[in-house]
């Protein structure tokens, strides 16, 4: 390290003692078999087994005492489950990840059967018996992670199949978990619905909701930049703030501890604050060309573009604008929050049309945080100029491995670690805020606004931020640095 070079380690399975003790996250000693459902579908071979195959290569899934089941519909033998997934999990060309893969590869077997019906998955539970009884594994020790591929319509009945055929014993430390995938629900009611049809099934502690944005590095690094930096504290408040795009992370107060059920208290309590959605405070739109496919109706309202503005009414952010903006066919692909601060009083050097000060964290691509200030250009004129203090991932951090979303959400359900992912009452809460507006669309209520593929949107939105205090900075344009 002395010469200022970054260098990898093997990381080991479990976070140090202390956190351990601290936080109440027990390694355990059973063995772990790991049920990916709806295993021939493409979310399983993009995403799932991708990740479990990384967790694997990195000596966080140890060999000995794992073993993968994959489950679903389709007719297929281990073999041909395992020539479906291998081109998605590395390129074989590489002689060291090859032998990797081939071992990895030899973990997973596999199990046909339907998902509303207890004979296919009586023979899942066979199967992860045998495991785990060739593995000397104590009754009671066992683990037993289910993971979900699946359209949530199939949810209520696999999580009754495995409540009813797949449960093991834990009273030796071992434990039955399911992990479910977005979207939870179309509206309140059907989200309401389908918790309670598996709170019903398994304590919410079993139950890992997972969003693959609170996975990302850049979003996990939130909470170690706003309460672990001394200059922040002072300055992340109404006071100081313009607007922000984005919501629970960047306006949650700070938790007592770093328990997950801490954390996601703070989420909550924010989206409780937040006021309902004003219809002069949201701009949908469509690209043209959206409905010449067939399967779209010609008079389609269906939004391919929202701008929606959130307000809190707390003491830290009255008044703070919240613009949360998505849409598809834009002049960009990127995923950043960005928090704007005030101009400064009394411009003095007659800079303030350069642009404000903001604080950028780039999720993707090019995970990178900045911070945009005016600075003097060089030169022996004293002019002024837009730049950045840059923390560029890829250049700072360069031969360190950033995890995907996915791997380090697995990795923190079979540690029994919820912090990353939603909560019930979050669930609830958050759509209690949106389902009014959402049935207002779907009464045609609220219209969505063609717009050029390829452009930043409908010109209403931009014209909607400016009312809602944000300045576009013009002429300034971040660029990754090179390596």
């Amino acid at each position: 390290m002395g010469s200022g070079q970054w260098h990898v380690e093997k990381r080991s399975t479990f976070r140090n003692d202390s956190f351990v003790r601290e936080y109440g996250i027990v390694p355990e000693t059973g063995c772990l078999s790991i049920i990916v459902l709806g295993a021939s579908g493409d979310l399983a071979k993009k995403k799932t087994f991708p990740a479990l195959f990384n967790l694997y290569r990195q000596g966080f899934l140890n060999p000995d005492e794992v073993h993968i089941f994959g489950y679903a519909r389709t007719k297929i033998s281990d073999e041909e489950l395992r020539d479906r997934i291998r081109g998605y999990l590395v390129d074989e060309k590489n002689a060291e990840q090859a032998e990797a893969l081939s071992k990895f590869l030899q973990l997973i077997k596999y199990v046909s059967g339907p998902y509303d019906a207890e004979e296919g998955f009586q023979r899942l539970d066979k199967a992860i018996s045998e495991h785990e009884i060739s593995k000397n594994s104590t009754e009671g020790s066992s683990r037993r992670l289910f993971y979900l591929a699946l359209p949530p319509s199939v949810y209520p009945s696999v999580c009754k199949m495995i409540k009813t055929c797949c449960m093991n014993k834990s009273d030796l430390g071992g434990w039955t978990r399911i992990v479910v995938e977005k979207p939870f629900g179309k509206d309140l009611e059907s989200a309401e619905q389908l918790s309670s049809q598996i709170g019903e099934l398994f304590d919410e502690s079993q139950i890992y909701r997972i969003d693959h944005y609170l996975g990302k590095e850049l979003v996990q690094n939130m909470l170690v930049l706003r309460f672990a930096n001394r200059f922040f504290l002072p300055l992340w408040n109404r006071d100081n703030i313009e607007n922000v795009q984005v919501l629970c992370l960047v306006a949650m107060e700070k938790p007592i501890s770093l328990k997950p059920e801490h954390i996601r208290d703070e989420k909550v309590k924010v989206l409780q604050s937040v006021v309902p959605i004003s219809d002069d405070e949201v701009v949908l739109g469509q690209y043209e060309g959206y409905r010449d496919d067939d399967t779209v109706p010609n008079d389609s309202n269906t939004p391919t573009f929202a701008t929606t503005i959130l307000r809190i009414h707390n003491e830290r952010w009255e008044g703070v604008p919240f613009i949360l903006k998505a849409g598809k066919a834009l002049n960009s692909r990127k995923a950043e929050i960005r928090i704007q601060f005030k101009d400064v009083p009394g411009d003095i050097f007659r800079c303030q049309k350069q642009g404000r000060n903001e604080f950028v964290i780039r999720l993707q691509p090019s995970e990178a945080m900045y911070m945009k200030l005016t600075v003097k250009q060089p030169g022996l004129d004293m002019n002024t100029v837009q730049s950045e203090l840059d923390l560029s991932y890829g250049q700072r951090y360069q031969g360190v491995a950033i995890p995907e979303a996915y791997e380090r959400l697995i990795l923190d359900t079979i540690k029994g670690d919820q912090q990353h992912f939603v909560r019930r009452d979050e669930l609830k809460v958050a759509w209690e805020i949106f389902t009014p507006l959402l049935h207002r669309i779907d009464k045609g209520e609220v219209k969505s606004i063609p717009y050029k593929p390829g452009s930043r949107g409908p010109k209403e939105a931009d014209q909607l931020l400016e009312k809602a205090g944000y300045l576009q900075t013009h002429g300034y344009i971040w660029i990754p640095p090179t390596l």
